[in-house]
């Protein structure tokens, strides 16, 4: 069988140079381009030397148009904008799109969603196993307490995240949220500072933060009557994610168009 066929998008930054690296070290996967934006200063670098890898026929480009008519399939570890336009070229060219990408606005979510009637495109906030498995833990554990048990959600990254509270708090808040038959968006706590005042009945709380060179820790609070649960998952390498992403590529390679999330990957089902 023919070898998966991927670009790579992101590819400079620290999960796409993961990505690269982890297709190299792969069965049944190749690399056939690598993307960037206009401005980055590794346009025309070799992706794979950039990632650790021997020297390799390529370079990194800013116009994805030409990799698409090579391409089964695009791992996109970039920025909103650049993954609402290659959502849209993926649907256009009818291949799987695999988004990591973070800080997604609901506009950009809602193009995605578009995208995804004509492509099968797999979006998460985290694309680890664990992860998943911890919010699949997330909604039942939220299931079982009922609104008794205030929820509060921790996360700490490495000190160039740009974005808060992460892709991986908000994907554990919406599994809680989706418990509870609420709208997270109508029932969060994302900024405490001064006199607050009690916290309010049924809020999702989450604090974020930052510091060193941390991968990504996650714990989820349950905080009750005289006890609390901790449900915690600590990435130590940024491999899990990059497995996790091309794992997803495969997964969806065949699949009909639409929205899919690592649950379904996973096979996690609703949790």
């Amino acid at each position: 069988m023919a070898a998966m066929r991927l670009i790579v998008s992101g590819a400079a930054g620290r999960m796409g140079r993961m990505v690269v690296r982890t297709i190299h070290e792969s069965d049944g996967l190749t690399l056939t381009g690598a993307l960037e934006r206009l401005d980055s200063p590794w346009l025309g670098a070799d992706p794979a030397v950039l990632a650790g890898c021997p020297a390799s026929s390529l370079a990194i480009v800013a116009d994805p148009l030409r990799l698409l008519l090579e391409a089964d399939a695009i791992v996109d570890f970039s920025s909103p904008a650049a993954s609402v336009e290659l959502a849209g070229l993926a649907a256009q060219a009818r291949i799987v799109d695999v988004i990591g990408t973070t800080g997604l606005s609901a506009d950009d979510l809602d193009r995605i969603d578009a995208a995804a009637r004509h492509a099968p495109i797999v979006r998460s906030g985290n694309m680890s196993l664990g992860v998943n498995l911890l919010a699949a833990l997330t909604r039942r554990a939220a299931l079982a307490l009922g609104p008794d048990f205030d929820i509060e959600i921790v996360e700490m990254h490495h000190r160039m995240k740009v974005d808060a509270p992460s892709g991986t708090a908000l994907l554990l808040g919406e599994a809680a949220a989706a418990a509870r038959s609420v709208a997270l968006k109508d029932h969060s706590a994302r900024g405490r500072d001064g006199l607050t005042g009690a916290r309010r009945k049924g809020d999702i709380g989450f604090a974020s933060l930052r510091g060193g060179t941390i991968v990504g820790d996650h714990s989820v609070i349950f905080a009750g009557e005289g006890e609390r649960v901790v449900l915690s998952h600590h990435a130590e390498d940024r491999a899990v994610f990059a497995r996790g992403a091309l794992h997803a590529a495969l997964w969806a390679n065949g699949r009909k168009p639409g929205l899919y999330s690592m649950a379904d990957v996973l096979g996690l089902g609703d949790g």
